[in-house]
């Protein structure tokens, strides 16, 4: 079952890029603005804020380059997708890694920002077109989650988190407290046990030689669990990091997600916390897996409530709690019981997951062959609602 939803999603990963080349920009998913309940939340986030989601939403967009056939990022800091942009010529690759293709693998790039204003250190996580298949296969076997200690990868199974790249002999140990009865989704802590291998020395190394620099992790869809998981163990390691995920899914249980809220002190003054989560309307990722099979939110939600692109200061909205209803969480008022929701169209996973400030995931000029060397879209052509049905009878 989960490799014939793998492969329907496949297909459309093909079919959604050919229709993008030919319709415009503004792709319209089925639901639009928040209605009723939902259109009641009017806290707007800050236009700095809102100028930093859109920068980090580029940033984690050129990770979709690595591990792309033929296309990658290369030093200084050049690939096929945004590394041009006037906001990256201070940019400095440290590293791509790609542990492997599957679940429990990870991919993305660490790179040095050198501008005087804000420096900064960014780990950048991809997010996978296998979204559908992993949430199908591994929704439902959470496991244990033990915060690791100093000596971290000891009594950890090769099988689990295999050695990969250069050891974390040189990263400072971890310390983390304590995390009662909580779990995470197996398959997202799997690929952060393989990634932190690969990326601790290089994050150590670089704190190092740079110890003013903002430690900055951003990722896009499964990439935005990683993410989260990877500010927990650098939070235990003693550094500062700050979190921005888009379209994350759910990574635990409740008690898990109140840990997060707390390793990140998360208070009602909103831009003070360093930790983000923005989730879209329409998008169904941040809804998976279901809350029945164990899994919640945590916290901090930044809610775009504008289905289309381009998105204002005014479609975006800070969210109060872990699940509030006026954000993502009012979309999944009538979900059945253990099973998929209706709402669940794999077509969203290309349009409304997809689209955080820009078109996410293509690794092109632009982020989106329709509109290359442009900042932001025309007017509709119409092709929106033929690439839908075309979508919807596959």
């Amino acid at each position: 079952m989960g490799f014939l939803i793998g492969l329907c999603v496949y297909s459309l990963v093909l079919l959604a890029s050919v229709t993008g080349s030919r319709a415009d920009a503004t792709q319209h998913p089925l639901s639009g603005r928040p209605t009723g309940p939902r259109a009641g939340n009017d806290t707007l986030i800050s236009q700095k804020l809102f100028w930093e989601l859109e920068e980090l939403a580029r940033i984690v967009d050129i990770s979709y380059c690595v591990g792309t056939a033929g296309l990658g990022i290369q030093k200084p800091f050049s690939c096929a997708s945004r590394c041009g942009d006037r906001d990256f010529e201070m940019f400095e690759l440290v590293t791509t890694w790609n542990t492997g293709p599957f679940l429990s693998d990870s991919c993305g790039y660490i790179a040095l920002s050198h501008a005087p204003a804000n420096p900064r250190l960014i780990l950048a996580f991809r997010g996978t077109y296998s979204v559908a298949n992993t949430i199908a296969d591994l929704s439902t076997i959470p496991q244990d989650y033990v915060p690791y200690p100093g000596d971290d990868d000891d009594g950890t199974s090769d099988f689990v988190a295999p050695t990969v790249g250069v050891p974390d002999e040189d990263a400072p140990p971890a310390d983390p407290p304590k995390c009662d009865n909580c779990t995470v989704h197996t398959g997202f802590y799997s690929s952060w046990l393989h990634t932190r291998k690969v990326v601790l020395p290089y994050v150590s190394e670089a704190l190092e030689k740079h110890p003013g620099y903002k430690l900055v992790l951003v990722g896009h869809s499964l990439g935005g669990a990683v993410a989260a998981l990877a500010g927990l163990d650098f939070k235990a390691r003693g550094w500062d990091p700050h979190v921005t995920t888009f379209g994350e899914p759910r990574v635990g249980n409740h008690e898990f997600n109140t840990y997060i809220d707390d390793r990140f002190n998360i208070t009602a003054n909103h831009d003070d916390n360093k930790l983000h989560r923005v989730t879209h309307i329409g998008d169904p990722v941040p809804l998976l897996p279901l809350s029945e099979w164990g899994f919640s939110m945590h916290s901090e939600e930044i809610f775009i409530s504008e289905s289309s692109l381009p998105i204002s200061l005014a479609d975006v909205h800070y969210c109060n709690g872990n699940e509030d209803p006026h954000c993502i969480a009012g979309s999944d008022e009538d979900k059945p019981a253990w099973g998929v929701p209706t709402r669940f169209k794999f077509w969203q996973l290309f349009f409304a997951h997809r689209d955080y400030f820009w078109r996410l995931g293509l690794c092109l000029p632009s982020g989106d062959p329709r509109n290359w060397g442009d900042d932001y879209p025309g007017n509709n052509t119409g092709d929106d609602e033929e690439a839908i049905s075309e979508l919807n009878e596959l």
